[in-house]
C-alpha cells in the first residue's frame, strides 16, 4: 500500500528536522515544495509518500480514515 503524507509549517529547522526524519523513515519526496507567505511567517509544505509491504504497518491514525464508511 502507498502512503502520501503533506507535511507542512513554518520555514524553519523544526519543518527541516521533520521532514528529515520522514525521509530516515524510509518516505520519499513526492513533487516539489511549495510555500506561502501568512503575513508574518513563510509557510512551506512537501508531499512525501512511502510503499509498506504489510497494512498493519501504516499509521493507525491513517488507518482509521482509510477504513470503508458502513452506510446506515
Amino acid at each position: 500500500m502507498k502512503v502520501y503524507r503533506y507535511l507542512t509549517g513554518k520555514d524553519d529547522s523544526s519543518f527541516c528536522a521533520r521532514v528529515t526524519q520522514a525521509l530516515n523513515e524510509g518516505y520519499e519526496l513526492y513533487g516539489a515544495p511549495t510555500m506561502t507567505f501568512n503575513g508574518i511567517d513563510v509557510i512551506v509544505g512537501q508531499a512525501i509518500t512511502k510503499d509498506f509491504a504489510d497494512e498493519n504497518d501504516v499509521p493507525e491514525a491513517l488507518k482509521q480514515h482509510l477504513k470503508p464508511k458502513t452506510q446506515n
